[in-house]
C-alpha cells in the first residue's frame, strides 16, 4: 500500500491509501477520488518525505505489537480466572477429598477450587476426575 498526502483545489489536506501509484492516477481521472471535506474532484499530491523502513524500526513495531498482544491475552486470561473463582467454592486443602465426593455422587455437583499437591492431582486424574490448574497471574495487568 502507498500512502499519499493529498490536497484539493480548496486547500483541504487529507491522506489517501492506494494499492499502487497508477491506482491514484485512475481514481483522479475517473473522478472517483474526491475531497472528504468539500467533495472537490480536483486532487493533487503534496510533497512528502520518503518513508524508509529499517530493520530496527520493524523490530520495534513488532515488539510493540507483541507487547500489546501479550497484555491483551494476559488480561483475557485474568478475566477468565476471575470468572472461575467467582463461580466456584474455595475448599482450600480439602480439594482432593471434595473433588472425589462430587465425582462419586457423595456431594452436590458444583464448581470448586482449592489446593492439591502434584501427587494428589495425578491421583485425581488417574481416577478419571477432571481437574485443571488455575494460573497465578500478576495483579498489575493493564
Amino acid at each position: 500500500m502507498i500512502r499519499y498526502s493529498l490536497t484539493c483545489d480548496n486547500a483541504h489536506e487529507f491522506e489517501g491509501w492506494f494499492s499502487e501509484s497508477a491506482d491514484f492516477d485512475r481514481q483522479v481521472e475517473t473522478g472517483f477520488l474526491t475531497c472528504p471535506v468539500c467533495h472537490s474532484a480536483a486532487i493533487s499530491k503534496l510533497l512528502m518525505a520518503p518513508s524508509v523502513s529499517t530493520a530496527r524500526g520493524k523490530d520495534e513495531r513488532q515488539t510493540l505489537a507483541m507487547d500489546a498482544m501479550r497484555r491483551e491475552a494476559l488480561q483475557k486470561l485474568k478475566e477468565a480466572v476471575a470468572a472461575v473463582k467467582a463461580n466456584s467454592e474455595d475448599v482450600g486443602t480439602q480439594f482432593p477429598e471434595e473433588a472425589r465426593k462430587i465425582h462419586y455422587g457423595e456431594a452436590d455437583a458444583r464448581g470448586i477450587i482449592g489446593q492439591a499437591t502434584v501427587d494428589e492431582a495425578h491421583a485425581l486424574l488417574e481416577e478419571g476426575i477432571e481437574i485443571a490448574a488455575i494460573p497465578v497471574l500478576p495483579e498489575d495487568v493493564n
